[in-house]
């Protein structure tokens, strides 16, 4: 529909409907808009050279970090690779480098910021490169999630726990309220110190993983477990239901890990016999009570480094770095596949690609800060509370 035709109507455009065609910003939300200055195209045959050639001559000045799920061509340039909490806490440990250029999404690239001092500077190749699950929880949402626990009597009884995929507002609401910080290889560990601290808990914004924890490892049934609902009025929940519960979950998602399916399961094992299907916790309940292994990202590499030559593996994350791993284990005759057969890779994490990360080196090269992550001090200050929580997880 054009403009002149919504004006006809008398259609107002909302807010969110401009952020997501590009025509408005919200400082509040992981979503940029774009990139000041002109980028390299995409088709320079210079860029790995202009790249190298930027990077060495800032020398211990930049350190470059690169999540698992980045693109090959942006790997090559990565000091570390990990993810998000591991690259969080190597850029701390290089109080020396002056500009950390993140590339990975904005919440990482936040919690960099959280975690390294106030004179190193954070900066993200591409603003544009959000992370939809951080998105489906905002700072008002949450708010607005807390008065209706309060208003059901429960609010006390609640300890907030949240996935390190979320933006510094949500860590900080955490921080704030008594809770911790959790990853997807220390899920449990929070939860039972969470539960040791009250009777209920919020886990934000994945839920998911949320799920899986509860049930999978600590032995909850999904009768345990309500969903909440920001897009509905309490949430989609009574009062009842909210006291009956012991895992409040937020309803989101990652739009990689929750496209895999029971059926993609069932079709991979017909497909290859023998095969051992490993998924990340991120993934649907059914498709985790399904698989053979399930852990994070760092499990997952893990894994495939001790599995034997000659075993078989489809992988349920991120077709990066399921491709890099094929590619990595292929001389050891271990086969590895995605999951799905329809291939799919982590679109806000593609965004940083070598044009932008040539652009952004190549300004710091020339004194020019572009695009720098910075959290406001009284975020930062309970975002960090939280955080350290989690650090102190027995």
């Amino acid at each position: 529909m054009t403009t002149a035709q919504t004006q006809e109507l008398d259609v107002q455009p909302t807010p969110l409907a401009l952020l997501l065609l590009g025509r408005e910003a919200d400082p509040r939300s992981e979503r940029g808009v774009e990139c000041p200055g002109d980028l390299p195209s995409p088709s320079d045959p210079d860029l790995v050279e202009r790249a190298r050639a930027a990077k060495a001559k800032l020398g211990d000045q930049v350190f470059v970090l690169g999540h698992h799920y980045q693109r090959d061509e942006v790997i090559q340039f990565a000091d570390v690779t990990g993810d998000s909490f591991k690259l969080a806490r190597d850029a701390a440990a290089r109080p020396q480098a002056e500009y950390i250029v993140f590339c990975g999404v904005h919440f990482m690239a936040e919690s960099a910021d959280i975690l390294t001092g106030d004179d190193q500077k954070v900066v993200l190749p591409d603003l544009a490169a959000g992370c939809s699950m951080a998105d489906m929880a905002t700072a008002e949402q949450v708010a607005e999630c807390w008065d209706v626990l309060t208003e059901a009597g429960i609010a006390e009884q609640v300890v907030p726990v949240s996935y390190m995929n979320s933006s510094a507002d949500i860590k900080a609401f955490t921080g704030k309220h008594g809770g911790t910080i959790c990853t997807s290889s220390n899920a449990k560990r929070a939860l039972d110190w969470a539960f040791q601290q009250g009777e209920k808990v919020l886990f934000l914004p994945d839920q998911h993983l949320g799920r899986n924890t509860a049930v999978r490892d600590m032995g909850m049934s999904l009768e345990d477990c309500v969903v909440y609902n920001p897009h509905k009025p309490n949430g989609g929940l009574t009062a009842e239901e909210l006291r009956a519960a012991k895992m409040i979950l937020w309803r989101g998602h990652c739009s990689v890990h929750g496209r895999f399916s029971l059926d993609s399961v069932n079709e991979v094992r017909e497909r290859i016999p023998g095969v051992n299907v490993l998924v990340h916790p991120e993934c649907r309940h059914e498709v985790v009570a399904a698989a053979d292994q399930v852990g994070s990202t760092e499990y997952i590499i893990k894994t495939l480094e001790a599995a034997p030559a000659g075993s078989k593996w489809a992988i349920g994350t991120e077709l990066n770095l399921v491709r890099r791993l094929a590619n990595r284990f292929a001389s050891e005759d271990k086969e590895i596949v995605f999951l799905d057969r329809t291939v799919c890779f982590c679109s806000t994490m593609n965004r940083i690609d070598l044009p932008h990360l040539v652009w952004a080196l190549e300004s710091l090269a020339e004194g020019t800060l572009v695009n720098r992550i910075e959290v406001d001090k009284e975020t930062e200050a309970f975002a960090k509370l939280a955080l350290e929580r989690m650090l102190a997880l027995p």
